[in-house]
Formats: C-alpha cells, structure tokens, sequence
C-alpha cells in the first residue's frame, strides 16, 4: 500500500479501539497469549466512562471484589495490564479501517498507523456526548459552575446543589452527594424515576427526613453572575420557583455517537454491531467488537460480559496472528504470565 512520505507503520498483533475497562482486560487476555496491543482512545488517559463519567460511582459486581470505584477498577487492571507492555495511543480517534493484504490498518485522526491481523472495537457505546441544559447562558456556566460528570466529590462540599434528572446518574450522585452538600435538591420533571428502586426509596427517606428536596417540575432558566451560578428557575403545576444554588449537576442521559466506525462497513443493530457468540468477530474477517458496543442474543450490558467475550475473542485473534490454535492454560500454569510476573 502507498504510504504518504515521512508516515511511519506501527505493526503489532491486536489494535484495540477503546481503552475502557473491556479493552484494558483485552490486553491481559492477549497477554497470557503472547500478543503484543496497541490501544486507541479519544480521551487523554485510559478508563473510558469509567473514569470520565463516575471514578467515585462504587461499582458491586465485579466478581471476587465486593465494591469498588470506577477509578479503582481502571488502576487495577492498568496493573494487571502492565507486564504486557499495552502501547497506548491517547486523544486520538480511530478514523479509518483499511484492508492490508491479510491484516487490517488503521489511521487516527493524530496521523497515527497501526497494522495488525486482528482489531476489537471496545468502544463502549462509542462517542458518549452527554445531552445539554437547553437554556440560554448554559454554555459559559459549562465546567465552572454547570457540571455534566463528576470527576471530585471534594469539589461540591459544601455547596448548594441542583441535580436535575431521573435516572441511575442522577440518584447516585444525589446519594453520594447529599451528606457532603450544604444543601441538595433533586429535580426532576415527574415523580416517577428510571433509577433503581432501592436508590429511589432511599432518596424518598431523606426527603421526608427533611435533609434534601426534591422538586417535579423541569428548570426553565439559569441566574448567573457571568460564570458563577447564583440559581435556577424551576417550572411545575404549581407554578414557578426560584432555588438559590452554587452548582448545577444536569445527567439527562448521554447520546451515543458510532463516528468513524458506523463507516467501517460492520453489520449494525440499533446502532450496535453484530457479532457471534463464539469469537464475538463482526462480518468481517478478523474485526472482532466486545463490551456494550456490540449485540447478540442474550447481550447484558455488565462489564463482567465484556470480560467474558474478550477472552473467548483472545483465542481466535490468536489463530489470526500465528496461523494455529493456542494451547489454553488456566494463569495457575501460564508460562508467559510466569515470566512476565518473575515467578
């Protein structure tokens, strides 16, 4: 293939695209086998939404581990990830899927080309871009005092909180939020919630214990000092009120965004990409997607499934890369995880 003067080929035998909790757990899986990755991710560091969207959310379904955080799952499995020295191409999208003789070549929109015989696309749901406040002034207020994600708690001690919304984000944060804020209100545009009921009941309690509000109706306008917020306007049956606030934690859900890879020529399903239940390869040969961007029959959408089919997809990248089956071996007997760890 032609090459664009000064370009330079980075082969390796797996690109990952996404460097979630899924793709990082790939790299282990690829490791045990003796296959060298490459991941690529728009953000600046590894995690995925894990890391972006809740590093303080406990996370209880990890097994062998009662509880944990987002951010503590990632540093974990960066950990374990290690000895297999996972090259990391960050702040960069994978943007073209090309065929290479009997490999797949990548380019980033940082100019980056990786070639390799397998690509797993671990992307999460892709591009997640979190729905905006719809209201006039929110932009200049955005990462200053109006607020998407929370990366600190520590930054909201203290303050008066709205979080606005109705589902898992918006409960959770409420309940982690509510014993450090001066005050906190909920609101929310109708007294029916697509949380977890235990979350719920547990909000309704500390409404009727008087230590949080809650308020139906839907923000209708912002009141801000240039970038600092001073309060919302909130509009119900009964009418308008006005709360005072320093800060405004908006989770209206995320919409999802394939980007460059709903161009990749992959079989898609509600935006989702197809993939056996064996190998979990899409359509096409060696191009494999694991972790809540892809569907099959029975899909759950738990970090443990992504676990699973990554290593099921490890032992057909392999036949990939060396031309033969791999030998399985339980980590209790692996040789290449031995050597690695020095024991």
């Amino acid at each position: 293939m032609h090459e664009e003067p000064g370009t330079t080929v980075h082969d390796t035998d797996m690109i990952i695209v996404g460097a979630g909790p899924v793709g990082i757990f790939a790299v282990f899986e690829a490791g045990l086998l003796n296959m060298q990755c490459d991941l690529i991710d728009a953000l600046d560091r590894p995690g995925g939404q894990c890391t972006e969207l809740y590093p303080d959310k406990p996370i209880y379904d990890i097994p062998g581990v009662p509880v944990c955080t987002g951010q503590a799952l990632i540093d974990n499995l960066l950990k374990q990830a290690e000895p297999f020295s996972p090259r990391f191409h960050l702040s960069q999208v994978a943007e073209r899927l090309e065929a290479d003789g009997e490999r797949w070549r990548v380019t980033t929109s940082a100019g980056t080309v990786l070639r390799a015989p397998n690509v797993v696309i671990a992307a999460g749901g892709g591009s997640f871009v979190p729905k905006k406040v719809p209201l006039p002034g929110a932009e200049a207020l955005e990462g200053r005092s109006l607020f998407y994600a929370v990366r600190r708690q520590a930054d909201f001690a203290g303050k008066r909180l709205v979080i606005a919304g109705g589902g898992d984000s918006a409960l959770d944060w409420t309940l982690a939020l509510q014993p450090q804020a001066e005050r906190l209100t909920l609101v929310h545009r109708r007294d029916a919630f697509r949380a977890a009921p235990d979350s719920v009941e547990k909000m309704r309690r500390l409404v009727e214990a008087g230590a949080m509000d809650l308020v139906i109706g839907q923000i209708s306008a912002l009141h801000a000092d240039g970038t600092r917020l001073e309060a919302v306007s909130v509009r119900g049956s009964d009418g308008e009120r006005r709360i005072e606030c320093d800060a405004l934690l908006a989770f209206y859900g995320l919409t999802m965004k394939l980007g460059p890879i709903a161009d990749w020529g992959l079989e898609l399903k509600n935006n989702l990409i197809a993939v056996d239940t064996e190998k979990f390869e899409t359509n096409r040969r060696g191009v494999f997607a694991i972790g809540d961007i892809c569907t099959y029959p029975g899909k759950l959408k738990l970090i443990l499934s992504g676990f699973h089919e990554a290593a099921l997809m490890c032992q057909q990248a392999y036949r990939y890369a060396f031309g033969k089956d791999p030998a399985f071996r339980y980590t209790t007997s692996s040789s290449e995880l031995h050597k690695k760890l020095g024991v």
